[in-house]
């Protein structure tokens, strides 16, 4: 887990920046965030970018559903799938026709449940020789 906080995990300011990531709030605390990018990458945080991702061109490219976090005491409430909602309602106000998600193993099924289908397995590779099996995944935007 720690291997994987910054070059996988890592905080992505562009998301914030382009307004296109939402926080849930429980008991005076962020229990709960994600969001969509109209960015190049499918994950990561800043650190390494020096400069801002191209944007996309939503005729041509599909979204990104980026940085999906749910704190585990809050879990299995829905907040994951509320975010996800206002992730898929704004990405078709933009205009996008497909998103993809690069996901964690654990998010799989919320992001299946909407429809999302497997386009491939892989691991990105971290530090110290270790990997992050995560799965490629993809859908049709439904206006």
């Amino acid at each position: 887990m720690k291997a994987a906080l910054g070059p996988v995990f890592g905080v992505d300011c562009q998301l914030i920046r382009d307004g296109t990531y939402f926080v849930v709030e429980g008991d005076g605390q962020i229990v709960g965030c994600g969001g969509w990018s109209k960015r190049r990458s499918l994950y990561g945080g800043d650190r390494d970018r020096p400069e801002p991702d191209p944007e996309l061109d939503p005729s041509l490219d599909a979204a990104r559903v980026r940085a999906f976090f749910v704190h585990p005491t809050w879990a299995r409430r829905g907040i994951g799938r509320s975010i996800m909602v206002a992730c898929e309602r704004a990405i078709i106000a933009a205009g996008f026709r497909r998103v993809d998600i690069v996901a964690t193993l654990a998010g799989e099924p919320l992001y299946a449940s909407f429809g999302y289908v497997v386009v491939e397995r892989c691991e990105i590779a971290m530090a110290g020789g270790l990997s992050l099996p995560v799965v490629r995944m993809t859908k049709s935007a439904e206006s």
